[in-house]
Protein backbone atom coordinates (compact mmCIF):
# COMPACT_ATOMS: atom_id res chain seq x y z
CA UNK A 1 0.00 0.00 0.00
CA UNK A 2 1.65 3.34 -1.23
CA UNK A 3 0.55 5.36 1.95
CA UNK A 4 2.39 3.12 4.24
CA UNK A 5 5.44 2.57 2.43
CA UNK A 6 5.65 6.82 2.56
CA UNK A 7 5.47 6.07 6.34
CA UNK A 8 8.17 3.60 6.40
CA UNK A 9 10.18 5.98 4.18
CA UNK A 10 9.28 8.75 6.80
CA UNK A 11 10.65 6.67 9.30
CA UNK A 12 13.86 5.40 7.87
CA UNK A 13 15.06 8.88 7.45
CA UNK A 14 15.81 9.59 10.89
CA UNK A 15 15.43 6.44 13.12
CA UNK A 16 14.01 7.53 16.34
CA UNK A 17 15.07 5.51 19.68
CA UNK A 18 11.83 3.76 20.59
CA UNK A 19 11.13 1.93 23.63
CA UNK A 20 8.77 -1.65 24.22
CA UNK A 21 7.88 -2.97 27.25
CA UNK A 22 6.29 -6.39 26.86
CA UNK A 23 9.55 -8.47 25.69
CA UNK A 24 8.11 -11.39 26.55
CA UNK A 25 5.37 -11.23 24.03
CA UNK A 26 6.29 -12.95 20.65
CA UNK A 27 4.61 -10.69 18.69
CA UNK A 28 6.18 -8.13 20.13
CA UNK A 29 9.81 -9.35 19.83
CA UNK A 30 9.09 -10.44 15.87
CA UNK A 31 7.92 -6.69 15.50
CA UNK A 32 10.66 -5.25 17.37
CA UNK A 33 13.38 -7.35 15.66
CA UNK A 34 11.78 -6.28 11.99
CA UNK A 35 11.44 -2.41 12.34
CA UNK A 36 15.27 -2.61 13.73
CA UNK A 37 16.57 -4.63 10.97
CA UNK A 38 14.35 -2.21 8.30
CA UNK A 39 15.96 1.04 10.21
CA UNK A 40 13.06 2.02 11.19
CA UNK A 41 14.04 2.52 14.57
CA UNK A 42 16.40 1.70 17.00
CA UNK A 43 14.83 -0.41 19.23
CA UNK A 44 14.83 -1.07 22.78
CA UNK A 45 13.10 -4.13 24.66
CA UNK A 46 12.55 -3.51 28.58
CA UNK A 47 13.74 -7.34 30.02
CA UNK A 48 16.75 -9.61 30.33
CA UNK A 49 17.26 -10.94 26.70
CA UNK A 50 16.66 -14.42 28.09
CA UNK A 51 13.15 -12.70 28.18
CA UNK A 52 13.39 -11.55 24.36
CA UNK A 53 14.59 -14.38 22.66
CA UNK A 54 16.66 -13.85 19.62
CA UNK A 55 16.29 -10.15 18.45
CA UNK A 56 19.70 -9.57 17.19
CA UNK A 57 19.12 -5.54 16.13
CA UNK A 58 17.66 -4.72 19.09
CA UNK A 59 18.95 -3.59 22.59
CA UNK A 60 17.81 -4.76 25.99
CA UNK A 61 17.32 -2.85 28.98
CA UNK A 62 16.89 -5.04 32.75
CA UNK A 63 15.12 -3.16 35.14
CA UNK A 64 16.98 -5.47 38.31
CA UNK A 65 20.45 -4.42 36.27
CA UNK A 66 19.87 -1.12 35.31
CA UNK A 67 22.23 1.57 36.53
CA UNK A 68 18.98 4.45 36.19
CA UNK A 69 17.94 2.77 38.54
CA UNK A 70 18.50 5.49 41.09
CA UNK A 71 17.38 8.38 39.11
CA UNK A 72 14.28 6.93 38.21
CA UNK A 73 13.22 5.88 41.53
CA UNK A 74 13.93 9.56 42.74
CA UNK A 75 11.77 11.12 39.32
CA UNK A 76 8.98 8.82 40.50
CA UNK A 77 8.97 9.43 43.75
CA UNK A 78 8.62 13.04 42.67
CA UNK A 79 6.24 12.37 40.34
CA UNK A 80 3.69 10.76 43.07
CA UNK A 81 4.47 13.03 45.94
CA UNK A 82 0.89 14.01 46.69
CA UNK A 83 -0.18 9.60 46.07
CA UNK A 84 2.26 10.24 49.43
CA UNK A 85 4.62 7.66 47.64
CA UNK A 86 7.83 6.67 49.70
CA UNK A 87 11.12 6.16 48.35
CA UNK A 88 11.01 2.34 49.13
CA UNK A 89 7.81 1.94 47.23
CA UNK A 90 9.06 4.24 44.08
CA UNK A 91 11.93 1.47 43.49
CA UNK A 92 9.69 -1.36 43.41
CA UNK A 93 7.78 1.17 41.12
CA UNK A 94 9.89 1.34 38.64
CA UNK A 95 10.69 -2.45 37.95
CA UNK A 96 7.52 -2.45 36.21
CA UNK A 97 8.33 -2.65 32.49
CA UNK A 98 5.12 -0.19 31.68
CA UNK A 99 6.73 2.23 34.35
CA UNK A 100 9.90 1.86 33.35
CA UNK A 101 9.38 2.29 29.35
CA UNK A 102 7.73 5.11 30.28
CA UNK A 103 10.51 6.90 32.76
CA UNK A 104 12.93 6.15 29.80
CA UNK A 105 10.57 8.21 27.48
CA UNK A 106 10.37 11.25 30.69
CA UNK A 107 14.09 11.26 31.30
CA UNK A 108 16.03 11.33 27.75
CA UNK A 109 16.62 7.66 27.26
CA UNK A 110 13.93 6.59 24.38
CA UNK A 111 12.16 9.09 22.26
CA UNK A 112 8.64 7.26 22.46
CA UNK A 113 7.11 4.09 23.87
CA UNK A 114 4.77 1.59 22.52
CA UNK A 115 2.64 -0.82 25.04
CA UNK A 116 -1.06 -2.21 24.91
CA UNK A 117 0.22 -5.85 23.87
CA UNK A 118 -0.55 -6.91 27.04
CA UNK A 119 -2.06 -4.42 28.76
CA UNK A 120 -5.02 -2.53 28.96
CA UNK A 121 -5.23 0.82 27.44
CA UNK A 122 -6.16 2.29 30.79
CA UNK A 123 -2.72 1.34 31.94
CA UNK A 124 -0.82 2.30 29.38
CA UNK A 125 -2.78 6.02 28.72
CA UNK A 126 -3.00 6.99 32.51
CA UNK A 127 1.16 5.83 33.28
CA UNK A 128 1.63 7.93 29.69
CA UNK A 129 -0.41 11.42 31.16
CA UNK A 130 1.49 10.58 34.90
CA UNK A 131 4.99 10.12 33.94
CA UNK A 132 5.71 11.75 30.02
CA UNK A 133 2.75 14.37 30.49
CA UNK A 134 0.85 16.80 28.36
CA UNK A 135 2.47 18.82 26.15
CA UNK A 136 3.44 22.36 27.42
CA UNK A 137 1.21 23.40 24.14
CA UNK A 138 -2.12 20.99 25.17
CA UNK A 139 -4.74 21.33 27.06
CA UNK A 140 -5.67 17.64 26.43
CA UNK A 141 -4.48 14.05 25.17
CA UNK A 142 -6.96 12.52 23.25
CA UNK A 143 -6.38 9.83 20.45
CA UNK A 144 -6.59 9.33 16.76
CA UNK A 145 -6.57 6.27 14.32
CA UNK A 146 -4.36 6.45 11.02
CA UNK A 147 -6.80 5.00 8.85
CA UNK A 148 -5.70 3.59 4.89
CA UNK A 149 -7.02 2.19 1.74
CA UNK A 150 -5.67 1.06 -1.53
CA UNK A 151 -7.98 1.80 -3.13
CA UNK A 152 -8.78 5.90 -2.08
CA UNK A 153 -11.44 6.99 0.03
CA UNK A 154 -12.24 10.01 -1.76
CA UNK A 155 -10.68 11.26 -4.58
CA UNK A 156 -6.66 10.55 -4.93
CA UNK A 157 -6.85 10.74 -1.12
CA UNK A 158 -5.25 6.98 0.54
CA UNK A 159 -4.91 8.28 3.82
CA UNK A 160 -7.18 9.95 6.72
CA UNK A 161 -6.80 10.69 10.32
CA UNK A 162 -10.41 9.88 12.77
CA UNK A 163 -10.56 11.44 15.56
CA UNK A 164 -11.34 10.99 18.72
CA UNK A 165 -12.10 6.92 18.24
CA UNK A 166 -10.44 5.86 21.77
CA UNK A 167 -10.59 8.04 24.09
CA UNK A 168 -12.19 11.37 24.97
CA UNK A 169 -15.93 10.12 25.36
CA UNK A 170 -18.11 13.49 25.14
CA UNK A 171 -16.09 16.44 24.73
CA UNK A 172 -16.90 19.70 25.58
CA UNK A 173 -16.77 22.83 22.80
CA UNK A 174 -13.59 23.47 23.86
CA UNK A 175 -12.39 19.90 23.86
CA UNK A 176 -13.31 19.34 20.20
CA UNK A 177 -11.60 22.23 19.16
CA UNK A 178 -8.45 21.03 21.12
CA UNK A 179 -8.95 17.40 19.45
CA UNK A 180 -9.11 18.65 15.57
CA UNK A 181 -6.24 20.96 16.17
CA UNK A 182 -4.40 18.12 17.38
CA UNK A 183 -5.58 15.84 14.39
CA UNK A 184 -4.69 18.49 12.04
CA UNK A 185 -0.85 18.13 13.40
CA UNK A 186 -0.95 14.76 13.37
CA UNK A 187 -1.93 15.12 9.93
CA UNK A 188 1.21 17.02 8.86
CA UNK A 189 3.50 14.86 10.82
CA UNK A 190 2.55 11.50 9.95
CA UNK A 191 1.11 11.98 6.30
CA UNK A 192 3.08 14.83 5.19
CA UNK A 193 -0.28 16.58 4.34
CA UNK A 194 -2.08 19.83 4.68
CA UNK A 195 -4.97 18.80 6.91
CA UNK A 196 -8.74 19.72 5.84
CA UNK A 197 -10.28 19.13 9.04
CA UNK A 198 -14.41 18.24 8.69
CA UNK A 199 -15.81 18.61 11.95
CA UNK A 200 -18.71 16.04 11.58
CA UNK A 201 -22.47 16.10 13.13
CA UNK A 202 -25.95 14.98 11.58
CA UNK A 203 -26.54 18.71 10.81
CA UNK A 204 -24.91 20.64 7.86
CA UNK A 205 -24.38 24.51 7.70
CA UNK A 206 -27.80 25.06 10.48
CA UNK A 207 -30.27 21.81 8.83
CA UNK A 208 -30.60 21.35 12.24
CA UNK A 209 -30.93 22.55 15.44
CA UNK A 210 -29.72 20.96 19.03
CA UNK A 211 -27.52 21.19 21.57
CA UNK A 212 -24.89 18.26 19.96
CA UNK A 213 -24.99 20.67 16.82
CA UNK A 214 -24.25 23.85 18.51
CA UNK A 215 -21.24 21.95 20.20
CA UNK A 216 -19.87 21.71 17.09
CA UNK A 217 -19.86 24.68 15.35
CA UNK A 218 -18.65 26.40 18.79
CA UNK A 219 -15.54 23.80 18.46
CA UNK A 220 -15.66 25.11 14.99
CA UNK A 221 -15.69 29.02 15.26
CA UNK A 222 -12.56 28.43 18.50
CA UNK A 223 -10.55 26.66 15.95
CA UNK A 224 -11.13 29.36 13.07
CA UNK A 225 -10.42 32.14 15.81
CA UNK A 226 -7.01 30.51 17.15
CA UNK A 227 -6.17 29.50 13.30
CA UNK A 228 -7.79 31.49 10.50
CA UNK A 229 -5.16 29.60 8.08
CA UNK A 230 -6.64 26.21 8.65
CA UNK A 231 -8.85 24.70 6.18
CA UNK A 232 -12.34 23.79 8.09
CA UNK A 233 -16.05 22.91 7.84
CA UNK A 234 -18.16 22.57 10.70
CA UNK A 235 -21.31 21.43 11.63
CA UNK A 236 -20.75 18.83 8.34
CA UNK A 237 -22.31 15.41 7.40
CA UNK A 238 -19.72 12.92 6.05
CA UNK A 239 -21.44 12.82 2.72
CA UNK A 240 -20.58 16.49 2.31
CA UNK A 241 -17.57 16.16 4.00
CA UNK A 242 -15.94 13.53 1.65
CA UNK A 243 -18.30 14.39 -1.62
CA UNK A 244 -17.44 17.75 -3.27
CA UNK A 245 -20.59 17.34 -5.48
CA UNK A 246 -22.75 17.12 -2.25
CA UNK A 247 -20.69 19.90 -0.47
CA UNK A 248 -21.40 21.94 -3.26
CA UNK A 249 -24.92 21.46 -2.68
CA UNK A 250 -25.14 21.39 1.02
CA UNK A 251 -22.57 23.69 1.91
CA UNK A 252 -21.52 26.21 -0.93
CA UNK A 253 -19.04 27.94 0.80
CA UNK A 254 -17.23 25.17 1.93
CA UNK A 255 -13.58 25.63 3.08
CA UNK A 256 -12.68 22.03 2.19
CA UNK A 257 -14.63 21.46 -0.88
CA UNK A 258 -16.16 17.53 -0.02
CA UNK A 259 -12.16 16.89 -0.07
CA UNK A 260 -11.92 16.11 4.23
CA UNK A 261 -8.66 14.26 4.95
CA UNK A 262 -9.14 14.75 8.95
CA UNK A 263 -12.75 13.57 10.18
CA UNK A 264 -13.51 14.78 14.00
CA UNK A 265 -16.60 13.19 15.91
CA UNK A 266 -18.47 14.52 17.98
CA UNK A 267 -17.95 11.78 20.64
CA UNK A 268 -16.23 8.55 21.31
CA UNK A 269 -19.38 6.51 20.12
CA UNK A 270 -19.65 8.54 16.73
CA UNK A 271 -15.76 7.58 16.61
CA UNK A 272 -15.68 4.93 17.48
CA UNK A 273 -18.31 2.95 15.08
CA UNK A 274 -17.29 5.37 12.51
CA UNK A 275 -13.63 3.89 12.01
CA UNK A 276 -14.61 0.23 12.82
CA UNK A 277 -17.37 0.74 10.05
CA UNK A 278 -14.56 1.83 7.76
CA UNK A 279 -12.11 -0.75 8.46
CA UNK A 280 -14.95 -3.71 8.45
CA UNK A 281 -17.00 -2.37 5.67
CA UNK A 282 -14.96 0.15 3.67
CA UNK A 283 -11.35 -2.41 3.58
CA UNK A 284 -9.66 0.60 5.43
CA UNK A 285 -6.74 -0.80 7.14
CA UNK A 286 -6.47 1.63 10.86
CA UNK A 287 -3.76 2.12 12.99
CA UNK A 288 -4.13 3.04 16.45
CA UNK A 289 -5.57 4.06 18.85
CA UNK A 290 -2.52 6.46 18.61
CA UNK A 291 -1.71 9.61 21.78
CA UNK A 292 -1.73 12.81 21.05
CA UNK A 293 -0.74 15.64 23.34
CA UNK A 294 1.76 14.08 25.35
CA UNK A 295 4.58 15.41 26.03
CA UNK A 296 6.91 12.86 23.96
CA UNK A 297 5.45 10.43 21.94
CA UNK A 298 3.65 7.05 23.47
CA UNK A 299 1.22 4.67 21.79
CA UNK A 300 -1.23 2.28 22.94
CA UNK A 301 -1.58 -0.72 21.45
CA UNK A 302 -4.84 -3.50 21.00
CA UNK A 303 -4.36 -6.86 22.62
CA UNK A 304 -5.40 -8.18 19.85
CA UNK A 305 -2.81 -6.89 17.47
CA UNK A 306 -0.63 -8.49 14.92
CA UNK A 307 2.72 -8.57 14.47
CA UNK A 308 1.94 -5.86 11.63
CA UNK A 309 0.13 -4.09 13.72
CA UNK A 310 3.10 -3.16 16.54
CA UNK A 311 5.68 -3.01 13.68
CA UNK A 312 3.53 0.10 11.98
CA UNK A 313 3.13 1.24 15.44
CA UNK A 314 6.78 1.75 15.49
CA UNK A 315 6.75 3.44 12.64
CA UNK A 316 4.23 5.87 13.63
CA UNK A 317 5.84 6.73 17.00
CA UNK A 318 8.88 7.47 14.94
CA UNK A 319 7.84 9.79 12.83
CA UNK A 320 6.20 11.62 15.56
CA UNK A 321 9.33 11.84 17.92
CA UNK A 322 11.63 13.24 15.20
CA UNK A 323 12.50 16.87 15.65
CA UNK A 324 10.00 19.06 13.56
CA UNK A 325 11.82 21.13 10.91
Amino acid sequence: MEPLKRLWDRARRQPMRIVLCESDDARVRAAAQRAAADGLARVTLVGPPTAGGACPDCDFIDPQASPWIEAFAQTMAELSQKHGMTMEQAHQAVLDPLTFSMLMVRLGHADGSVAGATHTTADVVRSAIRIIGMHPDSRLVSSFFVMMREQPFHGTTQAMIFSDCGLVIDPSSEQLAEIALAGAESARRLLGIEPKLAMLSFSTNHSASHSEVEKVRDATDMIRSRHPELAVDGEIQLDAAIVPEIAQRKLPDSHIGGAANVLIFPNLAAGNIGYKLAERLGQAVAFGPLLQGLNRPANDLSRGCAEDDIYNVIAITGIQAQPQR
